[in-house]
């Protein structure tokens, strides 16, 4: 007599662990958009927050010639509060960025608004000859800027052959005069971007209705264009002042002695003086200002555009 077979019964495969994931990130959006910001999550990780626990770590060490006591001390934050070198320095820093981020929105803004209500076409090309001059070296801008402030740089010599003056003008290099001037040659495209798609967005016909409402030219402007490219100056003010207050660079080569700022100290600490824990303290001091200052900004041009609106 035959045996009888009979059949397993059907069960479906189990998916494997690739496959759930797949499946749980197709379903979730959430989930999606924290996949495409993975890799920039990790260069911000390695390339931001790993360098400055570093140097949080680096200001409670201590130097002793040419090692590091990695004992937890205070004493370099106690010396910077000690000394008022320091802090008059920063405070001497905060003030040449706050001019040079004046300086340059002040400077930026006009060429922005024709770009953005009177240039009606090839408006591409003009942004792009906004940027020529940033397709130099940052070296060679300052370079220029030293060779046209000189003792017998340009102005003087152009001066002097046009009988203004009988010696040149000594004023115009190493102070902070010049530390102001080319820093905001240096950040102007930097400034005119932001507030020119500010301009850019602003919906024209509010103007019209101004206009309409009898509003001339000089109240239209106070009255709707500025408070809405407010925006764009809130991000051009802070694209200019933040980078400008630790530079080191143009204050060496343009400043002299009385155009020394934060920078210089911080730099010379990790170079010539060898005080890695000292530099570090003095970075986390003058970043903890500045997020202050910034904080502090912030919510100034909050409060001033809700009154304005």
């Amino acid at each position: 007599m035959a045996e009888r077979v009979v059949a397993a019964p059907f069960t479906a495969p189990r998916p494997n662990l690739i496959a759930r994931i797949r499946g749980l990130f197709i379903r979730s959006e959430p989930l999606r958009g924290y996949a495409l910001l993975t890799p920039t999550l990790l260069v911000m990780v390695l390339a931001l927050a790993v360098p400055l626990a570093i140097l949080v770590a680096y200001s409670f060490w201590t130097q002793n010639y040419l090692t590091i006591d990695k004992t937890l001390t205070i004493n370099n934050y106690a010396v910077i509060a000690d000394k008022l070198m320091y802090q008059s320095l920063l405070w001497k820093s905060i003030k040449i960025s706050g001019a040079v981020t004046l300086a340059t929105v002040v400077l930026a803004y006009p060429m922005a608004y024709f770009i953005a209500f009177r240039v009606q076409k090839n408006k591409l090309v003009w942004l792009i000859l906004i940027t020529v001059p940033f397709w130099t070296s940052y070296l060679l801008r300052v370079f220029a800027w030293k060779i046209v402030l000189g003792y017998n740089g340009v102005i003087n010599s152009g001066l002097m052959s046009l009988g203004f003056i009988d010696k040149p003008l000594e004023f115009l290099l190493y102070n902070p005069f010049a530390v102001v001037l080319t820093l905001a040659h240096a950040w102007a495209a930097f400034a005119i971007l932001p507030i020119y798609v500010s301009l850019e967005k602003i919906d024209r016909s509010l103007i019209e209705a101004a206009t309409d409402l009898g509003d001339g030219p000089v109240m239209r402007f106070f009255r709707v264009t500025l408070p809405l490219s407010l925006p764009g100056v809130i991000a051009s003010s802070l694209l200019v002042f933040i980078p400008t207050v630790g530079d080191y660079v143009t204050p060496k080569l343009v400043g002299g002695t009385t155009g020394i700022m934060i920078g210089n100290i911080i730099q010379s600490m990790f170079g010539k003086a060898n005080n890695w824990p000292l530099g570090a303290a003095l970075s986390i001091y003058a970043m903890f200002a500045i997020t202050i200052l910034v904080c502090v900004f912030l919510w100034f041009t909050k409060s001033l555009r809700k009154n304005v609106a």
